[in-house]
């Protein structure tokens, strides 16, 4: 089963990726409302998730600043943004982010990503 780190402020917004997630059949581990709570939780996964699911715009650390310091943690992590702030693609992409998906998005696009990004070497 894949699992899942969501790292989102917008709580809606967490329950409606937990429901789609585990609708598909992924396992959601955890999730986290900012950047800093999002590193501390990675820290204390005995088993890291296949994916992080990552939103830019938070409270405290935006999702670029976390993405470097997960990657610092373990540059093998697979970080997709899912952010409606399409000027950090690149960025996002340059620092090691496996993908990018510029929300809104559909219910489709997310599995096919995600299934995408898992199924990278």
């Amino acid at each position: 089963m894949i699992s899942i780190f969501i790292v989102e402020d917008d709580l809606s917004l967490q329950r409606l990726y937990e429901m789609m997630l585990t609708t598909f059949g992924f396992e959601v581990i955890d999730k986290a409302s900012n950047g800093k709570e999002a590193i501390e939780k990675f820290m204390s996964f005995s088993i890291k998730p296949d994916v992080i699911l990552m939103d830019h715009r938070m409270p405290v650390k935006n999702g670029i600043d976390t993405a470097i310091e997960l990657l610092k943690i373990n540059s093998h992590i697979k970080i997709l943004f899912a952010s409606a702030d399409n000027s950090i693609k690149g960025r996002a992409l340059e620092i090691g982010a496996v993908s990018f998906i510029g929300k809104p998005f559909t219910v489709i696009q997310l599995h096919a990503e995600i299934n995408r990004v898992v199924n990278l070497v």
